[in-house]
């Protein structure tokens, strides 16, 4: 089954991982500079991302990731695979 990604979704998760408020988020908002996400909150995110969508960001990707657009086009790259 292939759910569709869509920045809702991803935003939804955000906001419910970091407590930060729905408002705040658009593709462009940096997880680090903008919503003060630390590494373990990136993790979090990560695993709830993986629970929710399916699809979670390697450890050695996450490095990688910066803002919100880069969360969506990763998980849809991964669901392309």
């Amino acid at each position: 089954m292939n759910m569709e990604i869509t920045f809702e979704k991803v935003r939804d998760i955000i906001v419910s991982t970091l407590s930060c408020d729905a408002e705040e988020i658009t593709p462009d908002t940096n997880l680090v500079e903008d919503l003060e996400a630390d590494s373990l909150e990136i993790v979090e995110l990560s695993m709830a991302l993986q629970e929710t969508l399916g699809v979670g960001i390697e450890d050695e990707d996450l490095e990688k990731i910066h803002t919100v657009q880069d969360i969506l086009e990763y998980i849809q790259n991964k669901q392309q695979a």
